[in-house]
């Protein structure tokens, strides 16, 4: 196995407290994570029960009562689409976790003194994830939740599942007390990882990285980072599609107006960007200081050499040689300047284009749904071009 392989393989030896008990439970395999079988499982458990009640009462399909189960969109896509995805993303987002911690030690950021600390480091936050106290506060929070919000037959969330006598019936039970927390219970177990990768990068922030300021990628070789929130995409999606299917449910049937939602959607999508973002900003301190030092350093290289072009090629002194003025070394003047230039656009963070569209693809998807309810996809279309031309 390759070293820089080992140092990682700390990290594909997941463990997590929730999956140790699912391994026992036999919902998933001692030596993997069972990510199809438990997102079946989940789905089925949530939403299952509930809809069978639903059809046995008559409050299933439309006809029977005014609003029945299937025109409740929040519920079905929290059930059936983002219960199974937020499960489902654990395989991405590992993965490529592990390959951004092996990008560190194989394209030379981490050198051969720091590969030590490097490896105690992966060990550390490989335990931390793992422990099961952050997964205690997880479920004390989720209960907290379900207590503050009970069951309530006066939310039009629950209205499928009242009956003729105004009482809630089973599904609305199984609902606020099994397929809520269960969704709720991953999402903030989601909020939880994306802590501990906070925590990764700033640790290997910390470390003597032998950063390039002039490297093309505008991060100082960070920029393969920008590949992170990707593995969060169906994290995203999930979760933008449970918040725009209830406001689907609104459109449709109680008569709101999608340009109600514009703000409640730009609050959504930057909240929820900068929390997914965060990570990549540990780096920030580390950046900042390179990119300091590197205009100093090479801001001194250009003085130095546009003094011996003066002196040589201005000046007429033919005393005035060196190796900076050699096309084998730093090369013609507009070689070093471009030098200085590339210094000059480091970034505060390593977060570009591609992270950015990581992250909005996946809530627009959704949301562009519900706008469609009231406004032609052509004219949607048409009107985000033009913001973007």
């Amino acid at each position: 196995m390759p070293s820089d392989a080992r140092d990682d393989a700390v990290l594909l030896d997941r463990d997590e407290w929730p999956l140790r008990w699912q391994r026992k439970l036999g919902l998933a395999p001692k030596d993997g994570m069972g990510l199809v079988r438990r997102a079946v499982f989940f789905a089925t458990v949530a939403w299952l029960p509930l809809a069978v009640w639903a059809f046995l009462q008559g409050h299933a399909l439309p006809g029977g009562i005014a609003e029945p189960l299937l025109t409740h969109f929040g519920i079905n896509v929290r059930c059936l689409v983002a219960i199974p995805l937020l499960i489902l993303a654990e395989g991405a987002a590992l993965r490529t976790t592990v390959a951004m911690a092996r990008q560190f030690v194989r394209n030379g950021l981490v050198t051969e003194a720091q590969r030590g600390a490097f490896a105690a480091l992966l060990r550390d936050v490989a335990r931390l994830r793992d422990s099961s106290l952050p997964w205690v506060v997880v479920l004390g929070l989720t209960l907290a939740w379900v207590l503050a919000d009970p069951a309530d037959p006066h939310n039009d969330a629950l209205s499928w599942a009242v009956d003729g006598a105004g009482n809630l019936g089973f599904g609305a039970w199984w609902f606020a007390y099994v397929s809520r927390p269960i969704f709720s219970v991953l999402v903030l177990g989601w909020l939880w990882r994306i802590i501990v990768v906070f925590i990764l990068f700033r640790r290997i922030s910390k470390l003597d990285l032998d950063l390039v300021p002039t490297h093309p990628d505008r991060a100082a070789g960070l920029g393969f980072l920008e590949r992170y929130p990707g593995a969060f995409a169906l994290v995203t999606f999930a979760v933008a599609a449970v918040v725009g299917s209830g406001w689907a449910h609104d459109v449709v049937y109680h008569g709101e107006r999608v340009e109600s939602m514009i703000w409640p959607l730009a609050l959504f999508t930057v909240v929820w960007t900068l929390l997914l973002l965060s990570p990549l900003l540990a780096f920030t301190p580390k950046l900042m200081a390179t990119k300091r030092q590197a205009l100093l350093d090479y801001g001194r290289m250009v003085g130095e050499q546009g003094r011996m072009v003066r002196r040589r090629w201005i000046l007429g002194e033919t005393a005035a040689q060196g190796e900076m003025l050699e096309p084998e070394g730093v090369g013609p003047v507009a070689d070093a300047q471009a030098l200085h230039d590339a210094v000059m656009r480091i970034r505060m963070a390593p977060i570009g284009k591609s992270a950015l569209f990581a992250v909005l693809i996946p809530i627009v998807l959704p949301m562009l749904a519900v706008f469609a309810i009231q406004i032609p996809l052509k004219t949607m279309l048409i009107k985000i071009l033009k913001l973007l031309a």
